[in-house]
């Protein structure tokens, strides 16, 4: 329930803004794309400022492995797990 509330204030905040900015809602499709890009990447900045407040390092590699695929909804490739060992 928690989180439909929350969907729901942030969809509330969405339109004071759009209202503030004067665009209609729904948005014109490049608009509303470039917002979702906002929300998208905006999301992954909690975990990186978490990352970079505890002292971890903040890398390409990180950033291209824990945000890209949240960000472009593409799961990266991950190796195949190990064999279990056979039982005599």
């Amino acid at each position: 329930m928690k989180v439909y509330l929350l969907s729901l204030g942030a969809g509330l905040l969405v339109g004071v803004i759009y209202a503030l900015l004067q665009v209609r809602s729904p948005a014109p499709p490049a608009i509303a794309l470039l917002g979702l890009l906002g929300m998208l990447v905006g999301e992954q900045m909690v975990p990186l400022a978490k990352r970079a407040w505890a002292g971890e390092p903040v890398t390409l590699a990180w950033l291209h492995s824990e945000c890209t695929p949240k960000i472009t909804g593409v799961a990266m490739p991950q190796a195949p797990a190990a064999p279990a060992p056979k039982e005599s």
